[in-house]
C-alpha cells in the first residue's frame, strides 16, 4: 500500500507497477474480510438466510420434544455449518435435498407440497409407499418427478442468491478496509503526517483496490504490452 501512495506522486510512473501495487492492495484487504470469518463466521453469514428462507418452507420450525433428529434446528445447523465452512455448492445443495427427503412424513407432506406446488393429498399417499413393496402409479410417479425437479429448482436459487448477496457483500466491505490500508500507508510513509494531496490520493487507490484486485495481473500485462508496442512504433521510419 505504501508503493502505491509514493507510486502515484513520481512523475513518469510506471503505471504497470501502480495497477500491481493497488491490486495488491485490494487482495490485502479481501484478506481482512475474510478474517472476520473467526468471528462467529463473520462475513460468510451473509447470504445464509436466504437458504434458510427456503428451507423453513420446507421443513416447519417445530418445538416439539418428538421433533426428528434432523429437523429443522438440525438442518440448518448443518447446512450453516456447510455454508460457512465453503463446502462446494453442488454438495451443499445435494445435502440440502437429502435433510429435505428425510423431513418428508406424512404429517410435513402437505407443508412441502404447497411450497413446490404439487398435489398434497398424492404427495402423502406416496410417503405411505416409501420404504414398503409397493409400486408408484403413474400420477403418483409423475407428482415425485416433479417434486424432485421443484426442490432442485427452489434450492438451485436459494443458493445461488445467497452466494450473490455474500460477494456482493464482501466486495462492498473489502473497498472502505482497502481505503483505511491506503490511508494508513500514507499517513506512515509521509512520517506521520498526511497532505491533502495525498489523502485523496491514497482515498483513490483504496476504493480501486477491490475492483482490479482480480485483474490487476492482466490489465499490468496489458499496459506493459501496450508501451512495447508504441516503443515499436518509434523506431519506425
Amino acid at each position: 500500500m505504501w508503493e502505491v501512495t509514493a507510486a502515484v506522486g513520481l512523475n513518469g510512473v510506471d503505471f504497470s507497477k501502480v495497477i500491481l501495487a493497488v491490486g495488491g492492495l485490494g487482495t490485502a484487504a479481501y484478506g481482512v474480510v475474510d478474517a472476520t470469518k473467526a468471528f462467529g463466521g463473520g462475513i460468510s453469514n451473509r447470504g445464509f438466510g436466504d437458504i434458510k428462507k427456503v428451507i423453513t418452507r420446507l421443513i416447519a420450525d417445530s418445538k416439539a420434544p418428538d421433533q426428528p433428529s434432523l429437523g429443522h434446528a438440525a438442518a440448518i445447523d448443518t447446512l450453516r455449518a456447510n455454508w460457512l465452512n465453503g463446502m462446494a455448492m453442488a454438495d451443499q445443495k445435494s445435502v440440502a435435498k437429502a435433510l429435505i427427503k428425510l423431513n418428508l412424513t406424512r404429517d410435513s407432506a402437505a407443508k412441502m407440497a404447497a411450497a413446490v406446488g404439487v398435489d398434497a393429498k398424492i404427495l402423502q399417499a406416496i410417503v405411505d409407499k416409501l420404504g414398503t413393496p409397493l409400486p408408484l402409479t403413474t400420477p403418483e410417479t409423475d407428482v415425485y418427478g416433479r417434486f424432485d425437479l421443484s426442490l432442485n429448482a427452489l434450492l438451485d436459487q436459494a443458493y445461488q442468491r445467497a452466494d450473490q448477496r455474500y460477494r456482493n457483500s464482501a466486495k462492498l466491505l473489502a473497498i472502505p478496509i482497502a481505503v483505511l490500508l491506503a490511508v494508513a500507508g500514507a499517513w506512515a510513509l509521509n512520517g506521520n503526517r498526511l497532505a491533502s494531496a495525498d489523502l485523496w490520493k491514497a482515498i483513490i487507490a483504496g476504493m480501486l483496490a477491490t475492483p482490479l484486485a482480480p485483474v490487476a495481473k492482466d490489465v499490468a500485462s496489458a499496459i506493459q504490452a501496450g508501451a512495447k508496442l508504441a516503443q515499436s512504433w518509434k523506431r519506425l521510419p
